[in-house]
């Protein structure tokens, strides 16, 4: 294949030749993956041809949108629909959104898909509530998911961050909801890596402080926690952190750094897995755990080590800007046909950035025809002026 002109960090180009074949990953029939459950965090497709600006709500070409889905649950996947992969809070708002869930729900339903649904409170303008208006809106939104028959994903609340003055507050709310919920939930504690605005969640800025109280939630009500999902990009205290939690409930990583050998596991257990990164690496993500059933770890790692330096690129700091990486990619691979994005998020990340994503994930083997790759990477380039 030809080789590319892509741009260097420093300045000026390189020459990089495309991979010539896709690695091959069998879909295992839809058959769910038995030794871990897997979820991936799903993009939105935008609609281009919608004529609005970045700050309008969200046009979403739901076609698109709905066939990625598919594509995740055909490996086997669960989708975790409505979480900060499909840019809720930056570009999908709570109408996107909440329209996202019913359409998701039904079509999990039609192909027997895995499915769990993002519950917030972004349907509150931005400034400060109180915890009344905050629960009320936790409320309304966890009642639509559940009617839509999905399973609820508890997510953090910036509303709550500013609302909430003591770990009491906390404490308090999410008892009420926990007994709201008619089946077990996932509890999502999303880092300030991911959400500025959730810095000091569950009552301090302290770690361990935090934890304290999250553990008291779940120790109060476990018989309604499914699980856990961690997103603070700290092996180590999600290892700690899952050895603590009660009998039946689950840690669902979701440590895009670290996501191999929380997933393998150690003597002492192991996480599932609910990550934005398995987004573009459905089919190897699927392919690896299909190993790991057999028993088989060092296989496991084989596979899913190398994906790890793609994903720690696309996850960069700042990093709640991953998503334009894993759209860029979706765009590469052919599941959609075009690279916009809700919000015009697609000029978060540089052209050196979507570059280096480009070659790292071609030599992963992940884009099913790496001509039609090598193709949109070059129209890509000659739209920033870099000469072929």
């Amino acid at each position: 294949m030809t080789a590319l002109r892509l741009p260097s960090p420093g300045g000026g180009t390189r020459a990089y030749t495309p991979s010539a074949e896709p690695a091959r990953f069998s879909t295992g029939g839809a058959a769910p993956l038995a030794s871990r459950t897997v979820f991936s965090a799903a993009h939105v497709v935008a609609d281009p041809y919608a004529d609005i600006s970045p700050d309008e709500p969200a046009a979403v070409d739901w076609d698109a949108t709905l066939a990625f889905r598919r594509h995740l649950w055909s490996h086997g996947l669960g989708v975790a629909e409505a979480m900060d992969t499909a840019q809720r809070g930056m570009g999908l708002d709570w109408a996107g959104a909440a329209e996202l869930i019913r359409r998701s729900a039904a079509e999990a339903k039609a192909v027997g898909g895995r499915i769990a649904c993002g519950v917030g409170t972004d349907q509150l303008p931005p400034g400060t509530h109180s915890l009344d208006a905050v629960r009320a809106a936790y409320e309304e939104q966890l009642t639509l998911v559940e009617e839509s028959g999905s399973q609820a994903i508890l997510m953090a609340s910036r509303a709550l961050a500013v609302a909430a003055t003591t770990p009491d507050d906390y404490l308090g709310l999410y008892a009420h909801l926990l007994r709201q919920s008619s089946e077990p939930v996932v509890l999502h504690w999303l880092g300030p890596m991911f959400d500025p605005a959730l810095d000091g969640y569950w009552g301090s800025a302290d770690l361990d402080a935090a934890t304290e109280t999250f553990l008291q939630v779940i120790s109060e009500h476990p018989d309604k926690v499914d699980g856990i999902k961690i997103s603070l990009l700290d092996a180590d205290r999600e290892i700690a952190l899952r050895r603590r939690l009660p009998k039946g409930v689950r840690c669902y990583t979701g440590d895009d750094f670290n996501y191999p050998e929380l997933i393998a596991g150690d003597e002492q257990g192991f996480s599932h897995a609910l990550l934005g990164i398995f987004d573009p690496l459905g089919p190897l993500a699927a392919e690896a755990v299909r190993v790991l059933d057999t028993g088989d770890t060092e296989g496991f790692r084989a596979l899913l080590d190398p994906t790890v330096e793609l994903s720690r690129h696309l996850f960069r700091t700042p990093t709640r800007f991953y998503k334009t990486g894993v759209v860029f990619l979706a765009w590469l691979a052919g599941h959609q046909d075009h690279f916009t994005m809700v919000g015009g998020l697609q000029s978060a990340r540089s052209l050196p950035h979507l570059a280096r994503a480009y070659e790292l994930a071609d030599g992963l083997g992940l884009f099913p025809d790496p001509a039609l790759a090598a193709t949109r990477m070059t129209s890509l380039l000659t739209v920033y002026g870099v000469d072929q």
